[in-house]
């Protein structure tokens, strides 16, 4: 599937590509896919957009 890129500094890639790589994961694109949809899962299951920014915040996402 190819879609949009997104850019990530080589410190963090690296870091993803290490833990990726460690779980079992055949690819970092097949990890950072898995992580993003679980935390947007649990984004989605918020009541009302305050409690999505609270959470957003509450991971540093928002200030």
């Amino acid at each position: 599937m190819r879609g949009p890129k997104i850019r990530l500094d080589k410190e963090l890639y690296d870091r993803v590509k290490r833990y990726a790589e460690i779980v079992g994961y055949s690819s970092v694109n097949e990890f950072v896919t898995h992580v993003l949809e679980k935390e947007l899962s649990s984004v989605d299951e918020s009541e009302s957009e305050e409690e999505v920014k609270k959470r957003l915040q509450g991971l540093g996402y928002l200030s």
